[in-house]
């Protein structure tokens, strides 16, 4: 029996993913250890390795396919001594079956909407019997093998006029994937225009925005990162009862520190920032702090016993939150190291989940772009978040006399169901001390 390869859960949020690139072809030998291709998670684009031993008998999910399911069979390989042939023949008849269900079922969803939603005018649900003709396949696709396409491309294909029985399919088993379409599009394969009843039921499958506007604009599809930023962040502000605490804090200490730290270090090579030395003030005062060191889990509190700091990180195509684990107890130079070895890895999709998920509270630090001052969205389960902004020359009361200092806006967001006011108030006080006293954070 050949060996199912199957879509991998590189993480434990992960649900589908993008299968980016093949690193082997049919009929190479691959040995445990071996590299086999890149997926795409919603974080990060992550190696697939090869557990057995064999030759790859076929190949069932072309690379470029999104929206992959977790378990999904996407190869097989033949073990030794079988026949390479043998192994391929349940492939094309065993691979397309777990998405033919959805994509029946998705069909009735345009007709329905085109009857005014789920229910009729009485409150009874739409008759699916008269809901399928809208989009049921072509008469060309019934006359031989039934066309095989999934739901997002027969609306993108319905959407532009393409015909699909003149579209090659790239998928398991010659099915028509949203890539196929795409390559379609911009091959100027032979298009058909819609059947009538068609393109009302079809229409509010794809936003008007995104066909039917005449500003000249591009068309890029959202990364599996992007959606899920869009989705945590929409989850964040409509679930998390936000509140926002600022404080201004003088840096001179700080900075003078910092000069005299990294002297020290220079024959280390290692170089520690103001953000290394703001993550470590943020997780020394979470634990004098410990009430908003804190998360909501459900009907329960979690209260956590070390300070794991996450920090946001731009890379190519989204953010990513790399974690300086156990910060309250480490060396600004440790911070230092970990932070710039993580923050390398981060902008080359190189993280693994550990490394990116969990985390007791995070910091985001916009200051290097000028910015002075923001409200940073939490990041659900964690608590709170505390936003730096850019330190510059003030004017600012010293002693009862006005003179020029560096100061820099903090502002903390705190998940009101777990933290109260007075205690996040408490924490930005402790923050704003240490950074102003910062011999404090290293005791």
């Amino acid at each position: 029996m050949p060996i199912e390869l199957k879509m991998p859960a590189l993480s434990p949020t992960m649900e589908e993913g993008t299968l980016s690139r093949w690193l082997v072809k049919e009929g190479d030998k691959v040995s445990s250890g071996d590299i086999l291709a890149e997926i795409e998670t919603d974080k990060a684009t992550m190696e697939y390795e090869a557990i057995d031993e064999g030759t790859i008998a076929k190949i069932l999910v072309a690379e470029g396919s999104d929206e992959v399911k977790v378990g999904t069979v996407i190869a097989l390989i033949a073990e030794e001594g079988e026949d390479v042939s043998d192994a391929a023949v349940p492939a094309p008849a065993s691979a397309p079956k777990p998405a033919d269900p959805p994509a029946q079922a998705k069909a009735t969803e345009p007709a329905e909407l085109a009857k005014g939603g789920g229910e009729t005018g009485a409150g009874q649900p739409a008759t699916p019997a008269k809901a399928a003709p809208a989009v049921s396949p072509p008469a060309s696709d019934a006359a031989g093998d039934r066309m095989k396409a999934s739901p997002l491309a027969r609306r993108l294909a319905q959407a532009r006029g393409l015909d699909l029985g003149a579209i090659s399919g790239s998928g398991p088993g010659g099915r028509i994937v949203k890539a196929d379409i795409e390559r379609a599009v911009t091959g100027g394969a032979p298009a058909a225009a819609p059947p009538a009843s068609a393109a009302p039921a079809q229409a509010p499958a794809v936003p008007p925005a995104a066909v039917e506007t005449d500003i000249p604009h591009e068309t890029v599809k959202l990364s599996n990162m992007r959606k899920t930023i869009a989705r945590r962040l929409t989850e964040a502000k409509q679930t998390i009862p936000h509140i926002y605490l600022t404080v201004d804090i003088r840096l001179d200490a700080l900075l003078k520190l910092r000069a005299e730290i990294n002297q020290g270090l220079e024959s280390r090579g290692i170089k520690v920032s103001v953000n290394d030395m703001l993550i470590k003030g943020l997780a020394a005062s979470l634990m004098e702090v410990p009430e908003c060191n804190v998360s909501i889990a459900g009907d329960q509190l979690l209260k956590y016993q070390r300070a794991d700091i996450s920090v946001a990180v731009s890379i190519p195509g989204g953010l990513i939150t790399p974690i300086i684990t156990g910060a309250d107890s480490r060396s600004l130079s440790s911070i230092s190291t970990a932070m710039t070895e993580l923050a390398g890895r981060a902008k080359e999709g190189k993280l693994q989940p550990h490394e990116y998920q969990g985390g007791t509270a995070s910091l985001s630090n916009m200051g290097m772009f000028g910015i002075k001052q923001f409200d940073a969205v939490i990041n659900p389960p964690q608590g709170m978040i505390m936003a730096i902004g850019a330190g510059e020359k003030r004017p600012y009361v010293i002693d009862d006399s006005l003179q020029i200092a560096t100061v820099m806006s903090a502002t903390g967001s705190f998940d009101h169901r777990a933290i109260d006011g007075a205690d996040g108030a408490r924490l930005m006080q402790a923050f704003k001390r240490l950074c102003e006293n910062p011999l404090g954070m290293l005791a």
